[in-house]
């Protein structure tokens, strides 16, 4: 909420209605853009994401919490089988770092760790011919690919 009106009652009404945040004027426009960025980063209700069973020779049985590559089952953790499922389900969507921190390992905030990077190698290696589905989009986070488009 962008208002002139400061006072605490304003707020607190204004927090009742449903408001995320309340800016008062004068404000800077660095100001609310970084509360903008604090709002958007908590996550935004919206349509579920698709549980994508294959992509390329990549194959997930979600009930039985069971991935294959090439009809072959290979072994991953639970965070790993979590990361692969999260991948393939946003497949074609840059996935941030932080965004995958909180969607997998349930962190808030942006943690600086190098958790992501290192489960994303294992799962890669584990992969193997599917391994390059996993797309590094550097400074940025990972993207998994489909090879059908």
């Amino acid at each position: 909420m962008v208002t002139a009106r400061g006072e605490e009652v304003d707020r607190l009404v204004g927090f009742e209605l449903g408001a995320d945040d309340f800016v008062t004027k004068p404000f800077s426009v660095r100001e609310l853009l970084l509360r903008v960025r604090a709002v958007l980063r908590r996550g935004a209700p919206g349509e579920p994401d698709a549980i994508r069973e294959r992509l390329g020779p990549v194959r997930i049985d979600e009930v039985a919490h069971r991935a294959y590559v090439a009809g072959r089952e290979i072994e991953l953790t639970a965070l790993e089988f979590k990361l692969l499922a999260t991948l393939m389900a946003r497949a074609g969507r840059l996935q941030t770092r932080e965004t995958l921190l909180r969607d997998v390992w349930q962190l808030n905030g942006e943690p600086q760790t190098r958790t992501v990077d290192t489960h994303v190698k294992r799962l890669r290696e584990k992969l193997g011919e599917g391994r390059d589905l996993i797309e590094t989009v550097r400074g940025a986070g990972y993207r998994m690919t489909d090879p059908e488009d």
